[in-house]
């Protein structure tokens, strides 16, 4: 198997920022997001329902720390946090991983959700 969320440190663009004894908060240089990330279990899980009690209670802990440090280095106005899953839900990769994007109020899709898009009548059934 050939993760790359199994297997971080083989990406050199991507950084590991944070970490706790069952997950990681790491990011890659953004041209558009800045200062995003993702919070992915050390193990390999698929999706979010596949997180054990602790893995769900590390990400927890994870989240405030990658908050505190995005708001210390970033000092965003708003954030958006989630998770992909399955291919029609845009799951690209595998391994399960939580989106932590700060948001800015100079954005030209500032003050828009992570359902802005899907609730447009052209995604309608």
């Amino acid at each position: 198997m050939c993760c790359p969320l199994c297997f971080p440190e083989n990406d050199s663009e991507q950084q590991i920022v944070l970490s706790n004894e069952y997950c990681l908060f790491v990011q890659k240089p953004q041209p558009v997001l800045l200062g995003s990330g993702l919070i992915v279990p050390r193990k390999h899980r698929e999706t979010v329902f596949d997180l054990t009690p602790q893995e769900w209670q590390a990400t927890f802990v994870l989240l405030q720390e990658a908050k505190e440090f995005l708001d210390k280095e970033y000092h965003p106005q708003g954030y958006n946090v989630g998770w992909n899953i399955g291919h029609v839900g845009g799951q690209e990769i595998f391994h399960a991983h939580m989106h932590v994007i700060p948001r800015f109020e100079d954005e030209p899709l500032a003050g828009k959700g992570i359902r802005y898009w899907l609730k447009q009548s052209s995604n309608q059934r």
